[in-house]
């Protein structure tokens, strides 16, 4: 198996199947860390690490309450960083309004009915700062695991939804009633899929004893104060990417390599350790699977389509406009063969770019004119099947009047091209 990918990336300079790379620099102030998620030979994602951009999500703190600002319906918290967290009335989770005397689900009660500046709250870091817009926080606690992620202070059980057989879903939803303390709720990860009630029971203890250590040091220690941290950037990859269903893990750090193997001991996934692969070519490893060029073309504004087509980008503070066009597609006998070929190719692609590059928000996409409404269809379900492998909430909503595709996808943080230029800066 591994020669094969060897030869494949010596051949053209690509890595077919579904792969995760990870490069390492060790600079003066410390390690930069990226990964590449390839998904059928495809890149679809990229993440960093560096330590002059420290992202805050997933952070638990005791935080004091600094400011109530009815007017917005929300309030800072300070928790010892730069800037208090952004916190809105709407993610306070239903144990704070019933310990204020208000009954959860018959609208909000006002934000200065429910918290006072100097009053200490468990909140976690949903988004990090975004501009001159400070970080957001939630009261409603998630801690992800491999298989589980649990929620301490909502009562709810729901499945992936890439978890589409109803009997594994089922089965899934009736251990996780099981499982879970009154009270708190439980989302069965993809992974869950083919995991043993072994592992999955083993999965939940580890969060539920995490939990426990963080109201533990909560009740020991006063406000601010950070409670937890998740794992970094390279062992949540592995815990949350490292899948069955990925052929091998490329790493270009000796030390990293070992992090890794260790690491999958701890999670007792040793069966995936023959998939670890450590670099040690010449040519650095983003360049020699193409994952440099990869991303340099999706972040063109005129982004190119096998067929002869492309597609063109405009992002703005409002929405994002994608733009489809045939170009010199003349492998087709008719223009409708043509324009059906561009338009699924794009409607291929479009997910793909909103991945890699990071938008959200609202989505405009300008297919080229049909008049056949059997192929409208195909390009839409083809859309819609596409935008189901996101793993950030992305959805078609509608067709325009004008005959514009819209699609919604949430903020996650800053764009790949507003990233990518403040680290070139830093």
């Amino acid at each position: 198996m591994w020669s094969q990918v060897e030869a494949q990336a010596k051949e053209v300079g690509t890595i077919k199947g579904n792969h995760i790379l990870i490069t390492v620099e060790r600079g003066e102030e410390g390690l930069r860390k990226r990964v590449a998620i390839v998904e059928d030979g495809e890149l679809v994602e990229v993440h960093f690490e560096v330590p002059e951009r420290r992202s805050l999500v997933g952070n638990i703190y005791k935080g004091r309450v600094e400011t109530v600002l009815p007017g917005l319906g929300a309030a800072f918290v300070q928790v010892g960083e730069k800037k208090p967290l952004f916190l809105a009335a709407h993610e306070l989770h239903d144990g704070i309004l019933k310990a204020k005397g208000f009954e959860p689900g018959r609208g909000a009660p006002p934000i200065q009915k429910l918290l006072r500046p100097g009053e200490s709250v468990i909140v976690q870091v949903r988004r990090d700062e975004v501009g001159e817009k400070n970080a957001q926080g939630t009261t409603k606690i998630s801690l992800p695991g491999r298989f589980w992620v649990f929620l301490p202070t909502e009562d709810r059980v729901s499945v992936s939804r890439r978890i589409e057989e109803r009997g594994v879903a089922r089965r899934l939803r009736q251990l996780a009633h099981a499982l879970k303390p009154a009270g708190t709720g439980l989302i069965a990860r993809t992974a869950a899929r083919s995991a043993s009630r072994e592992e999955l029971e083993r999965d939940f203890e580890q969060l539920w004893n995490t939990w426990k250590e963080i109201t533990a040091k909560a009740q020991q220690h006063s406000a601010p104060k950070l409670l937890y941290a998740p794992p970094d950037l390279v062992r949540t990859v592995v815990r949350d990417r490292f899948l069955e269903d990925v052929d091998s893990l490329i790493v270009d750090d000796e030390a990293t390599y070992q992090e890794i193997l260790k690491y999958l001991e701890e999670l007792q996934l040793s069966r995936l350790k023959g998939r670890v692969r450590l670099y040690r070519g010449a040519v650095p490893l983003f360049v020699r699977y193409g994952v440099e060029e990869a991303l340099r073309v999706a972040l063109q504004r005129k982004i190119p389509l096998k067929g002869g087509g492309f597609i063109t980008v405009d992002e703005t503070e409002a929405l994002t406009a994608i733009d489809v066009n045939t170009g010199s597609d003349v492998k087709h006998k008719n223009q409708a063969a043509a324009i059906l070929n561009t338009n699924l190719e794009a409607a291929r692609l479009i997910p793909r770019i909103l991945r890699l590059r990071k938008i959200s928000g609202i989505i405009i996409v300008d297919f080229v004119d049909m008049a056949n409404e059997k192929d409208k269809e195909k390009v839409i379900e083809a859309l819609k099947e596409e935008l189901k492998k996101d793993r950030v909430p992305a959805d078609f909503i509608d067709i325009t009047k004008l005959g514009l595709v819209e699609i919604t996808r949430r903020k996650e943080g800053e764009s790949l091209a507003v990233l990518l230029s403040e680290l070139e800066e830093a």
